[in-house]
């Protein structure tokens, strides 16, 4: 799965050495095409972000109950300076909302 999968959680676990639930986000587009880019990681987000606050974590992971979240982007290019700004945004929205959001360029 990846980014391009709008109504589908990439992937999830449990970090051992955190106890921290970490919803993978996998995003092997390059910015060639900007705005569609930033639109469907707006729309990615936002579908792990209600996922979690639905609670239908729970039911689709039962052992994430008790356990904090994290959504991390795993990006095989660099970000464009929109896109560090649009992150920036985002990265806020999810704290608010009682989550943490992180990114990590992976390369090939």
């Amino acid at each position: 799965m990846s980014i391009e999968d709008k109504d589908k959680i990439d992937s999830i676990g449990i970090n051992k050495e955190t106890g921290i639930v970490t919803l993978a986000l996998t995003d092997h587009l390059d910015w060639s095409n900007e705005y569609e880019h930033l639109v469907l990681l707006q729309d990615k987000i936002n579908l792990y972000v209600s996922f979690l606050e639905s609670g239908e974590v729970y039911e689709s992971y039962p052992q994430a109950k008790g356990k904090n979240f994290e959504i991390k982007i795993f990006s095989k290019f660099d970000l464009t300076e929109n896109a560090l700004e649009f992150l920036n945004v985002a990265y806020s929205t999810v704290k608010e909302a009682g989550f943490n959001l992180s990114f990590e360029v992976s390369g090939d």
